[in-house]
């Protein structure tokens, strides 16, 4: 087995093995490949002896799009605190639990929103996911996937891409751990278009990386559990599934260091749209409403002059799930807490609570470096519906809506130069 490692680059075909001479290279692929595997994806095993007879199991709290359920539906803007890490064991399939859905995943479109509680180790268990591709965004504590392709590590400001089916499991590092999990049910996530921004800056391809091959040849009782059509099911398999000697292909998981990523702005007035820091697009068919976007807001220098630099108040066709990694939010800096999350959806407005947009009027526009911070949005362009779950969770910040209260009028028609 080869020590552990990563390649760089994104949307690139990459190859690796494992054992020297297990992957075949043109005209030298043999009738009998080496190492006694077979098929693609060289393999100790072939696919079809990984998947058992499946019967179905409890879902838990794991919802899939369309799904509707009654009595959770409120038409207003909603924000929760963190959630605690429960003290009780729960593994990555278990401690899935659904925030929001939004589309159908029958119909390959839209996503789903997660939080995921870690505090037990998969061992002989394994998962796959054919409802969608996984972006989990680490917040607290480190998580290490052993996946088909390699092994992946993440700590939190980091993130880690599954693409759909394919088989992992996830192991702990440094205890408990809680993220942010992205359901995407349509395109594969992609660098978005840089247009006049030209070959460098927001994510840059060689930032990427990929595992390299790690295959395990373990005999004995091990489980596959399958997410599909929104249910659960489980196999009981006589060997472990992970038994990849060497791969090659544009289609892996990956992951993604977020402070890698070089912020681009306003550097003279006016605040860019915050398009401006898409790490990753699920596109669809039209353009500029994306079905997933995952966006960031990291360290950066704020600097223009004469400009209002908080996010302006606006409503749009992008619903928007939020979520803080840690430090402070700079448009909700109260209330809006690391491991928290807010969703605002289609067309309801939103914006800097009236305690930030008393201070950005007023203060002093000399530059600023926004230091020790790092939120998210899963935006897309359909209706985030809210899960039983989610609305009946403690943290949930029933008193949301009046953070912007205390914003009241300061029209003048008398009064044409500002104070």
């Amino acid at each position: 087995m080869t020590t552990r490692g990563y390649m760089s680059g994104f949307g690139n075909s990459f190859e690796t093995e494992a054992l020297p001479g297990a992957l075949p290279v043109g005209r030298n692929s043999p009738q009998k490949v080496a190492y006694g595997q077979r098929s693609w994806l060289y393999r100790i095993r072939p696919t079809v002896r990984h998947v058992g007879r499946l019967a179905r199991i409890d879902r838990g709290n794991i919802r899939t799009a369309p799904e509707r359920e009654d009595g959770t539906q409120m038409l207003t803007q909603r924000r929760w605190g963190p959630v605690p890490i429960p003290s009780d064991q729960r593994t990555f399939v278990t401690g899935l639990s659904t925030v929001t859905t939004a589309g159908d995943a029958e119909a390959m479109t839209g996503m789903a929103a997660h939080l995921l509680f870690v505090t037990q180790s998969m061992t002989r268990e394994h998962f796959f996911d054919a409802d969608g591709e996984l972006l989990v965004v680490a917040q607290h504590g480190g998580l290490r996937f052993r996946t088909e392709f390699g092994v992946i590590e993440i700590t939190p400001g980091e993130i880690c891409i599954i693409p759909r089916g394919i088989i992992f499991r996830v192991e702990l590092i440094d205890g408990p751990a809680r993220a942010y999990v992205c359901e995407n049910y349509g395109n594969p996530f992609s660098l978005p278009y840089r247009g006049p921004i030209g070959a460098n800056c927001l994510a840059n391809p060689r930032d990427f990386l990929a595992p390299v091959a790690d295959y395990e040849d373990r005999e004995g009782p091990h489980t596959l559990v399958v997410k599909w059509g929104g249910e659960l099911y489980r196999a009981e398999v006589g060997h472990s599934p992970l038994d990849v000697v060497a791969w090659h292909g544009n289609y892996f998981p990956y992951k993604y260091d977020l402070r890698r990523f070089s912020p681009v702005g306003a550097v003279l007035f006016d605040h860019p749209d915050p398009s401006i820091f898409t790490v990753l697009t699920a596109p669809s068919e039209t353009t500029g409403t994306a079905n997933v976007d995952f966006v960031i807001f990291p360290e950066r220098w704020s600097v223009a002059e004469n400009t209002f630099r908080p996010p302006w108040y606006h409503r749009n066709i992008m619903s928007e799930f939020m979520g803080l990694v840690y430090g402070v939010y700079d448009a909700k800096p109260e209330g809006f807490v690391p491991g928290g999350m807010s969703l605002h959806n289609q067309m309801l407005p939103h914006g800097p609570d009236a305690d930030a947009f008393a201070h950005a009027s007023n203060v002093a526009l000399a530059p600023v470096k926004l230091t020790n911070t790092l939120a998210f949005m899963f935006e897309t362009r359909f209706r985030q519906r809210v899960t039983g779950y989610a609305a009946g969770l403690d943290t949930l910040q029933t008193n949301y809506i009046d953070c912007w209260a205390g914003l009241n009028k300061n029209f003048n028609p008398n009064r044409r130069e500002p104070d």
